[in-house]
C-alpha cells in the first residue's frame, strides 16, 4: 500500500505516545515502592492505540496529531507505518517530546495503573486539523478521545458532520466536554467510570445496585445531551447500547477469557466500533465486533502488538451476546 497516497475509511484525531509499562506482581499502594518483574517501552496512546486497532482489523486508517522528535518521535512514527497506518498528516515538531505514559501494570488479574505527560499531543491545534480537512471530509468515520486539545477535536468533528461521516468521541480521560461537541457526536463511547463523571449531579451513582443500572441510567442521560449512540463499558460484564436503533438499550455480554493484561482493551472496541461502522455493519454488529477484538487482546500481554487481527477473530454472528 502507498501510504502517502490511500484514502482513509478511518480517520483518528488523537494521542501518540510512548508507553514506558512496568510489570509486578501486584499495584503498589500508596507511598509502597514494589520491585518490578519487567518492564517495556512500546509505542501507545489512545489515538495511536485505536489506529493501529483499526487498521489490523481491516480499515485504512489515517492519524492526525502532532509528535515532538526530541525522543522517541521516529520511533512512534515508524511503528505506525509499521502497521500501515497513514501518517503524513501528523505534525512533526523538533522542539518538542512526545507525550510519555508511564502505566503500571498487575499480573494477579491484570489491573493497571496510568500517568499520561501529554507533550506534543497538547498542542495540537484546529488549525493542524484543517490542515487535514480532506481525509476528514472523504472518511467514512472520524474517531477522537481526550488526550488532545478539545477545539482541536471539535473542528475535526465540525469538518465531519459538514461532509456527513459518521463521528465517535471515546471521552477520556473525562472532563466537561462543550455541549457543541457532544451535539457533532454520533458516538459517545465511555467505561462507567467516565460516565458518571460526564453526568455529574444529573446521576446519583452511589444510589444506584449495580453497574449495569449505572450504565443504562448514565446513557439515558448523555444521549439527552446530543449522542445518537451511547456505548457504555463495563469490562468483563460487557457493556450497554443506547440508541437510535436500540431505544430501550441493550445489555452486550462480554465474551468470557482469562485477562492477562487490560491495557488498551478500551481502545482496541473503539477501534473494533469504528471498522464496523465504516463497513455499514448496524450498531449491535459494530460494537459486537469491538468487543470481540477487545477481549482477545486481553487475553495477551502488551497494547499494540496485542491487538488482534481480523482473522483471527470468529464470525461476527457467533461474537453476538446481546443478554
Amino acid at each position: 500500500m502507498n501510504l502517502e497516497k490511500a484514502a482513509a475509511t478511518v480517520v483518528v484525531v488523537g494521542s501518540i505516545n510512548m508507553d514506558l509499562v512496568a510489570h509486578a506482581r501486584r499495584l503498589p499502594a500508596p507511598g509502597e515502592t514494589l520491585i518490578g518483574e519487567a518492564f517495556a517501552g512500546t509505542p501507545g496512546g489512545k489515538g495511536g492505540n485505536q489506529a493501529v486497532a483499526a487498521a489490523r482489523l481491516g480499515a485504512e486508517v489515517a492519524l492526525i496529531g502532532r509528535v515532538g522528535l526530541r525522543q522517541h518521535g521516529q520511533e512512534l512514527l515508524a511503528a505506525l507505518e509499521q502497521e500501515q497506518v497513514l501518517t503524513h498528516h501528523i505534525v512533526r515538531d523538533e522542539a518538542t517530546w512526545p507525550g510519555v505514559a508511564v502505566i503500571m501494570v498487575a499480573k494477579e488479574g491484570g489491573e493497571n495503573a496510568i500517568v499520561v505527560v501529554p507533550g506534543s499531543n497538547a498542542d495540537l491545534t484546529p488549525g493542524d486539523v484543517e490542515a487535514a480537512a480532506g481525509p476528514l471530509q472523504s472518511a467514512k468515520v472520524v474517531v477522537a478521545q481526550l488526550e488532545v486539545p478539545v477545539p482541536a477535536i471539535q473542528r475535526a468533528f465540525e469538518i465531519a458532520r459538514e461532509a456527513g461521516v459518521t463521528t465517535v468521541l471515546n471521552a477520556a480521560p473525562a472532563q466537561t466536554l462543550p455541549p457543541a461537541l457532544l451535539a457533532l457526536t454520533d458516538w459517545l463511547v465511555v467505561n462507567e467510570t467516565e460516565a458518571a463523571q460526564l453526568c455529574g449531579e444529573a446521576l446519583d451513582a452511589a444510589a444506584l445496585s449495580d453497574e449495569l443500572t449505572l450504565a443504562r441510567e448514565a446513557a439515558r442521560h448523555l444521549r439527552t445531551l446530543g449522542p445518537r449512540h451511547i456505548l457504555v463499558t463495563l469490562g468483563g460484564q460487557g457493556a450497554w447500547l443506547l440508541g437510535d436503533s436500540q431505544p430501550d438499550g441493550c445489555h452486550l455480554r462480554a465474551t468470557r477469557v482469562t485477562a492477562i493484561d487490560t491495557v488498551g482493551a478500551g481502545d482496541t472496541l473503539v477501534g473494533g466500533l469504528a471498522v464496523g461502522l465504516s463497513e455499514g455493519l448496524d450498531a449491535l454488529q459494530a460494537a459486537a465486533l469491538g468487543q470481540s477484538a477487545a477481549a482477545l487482546a486481553v487475553s495477551r500481554s502488551g497494547v499494540q502488538h496485542a491487538m488482534p487481527y481480523r482473522s483471527e477473530l470468529p464470525a461476527l454472528a457467533d461474537s453476538m451476546t446481546p443478554a
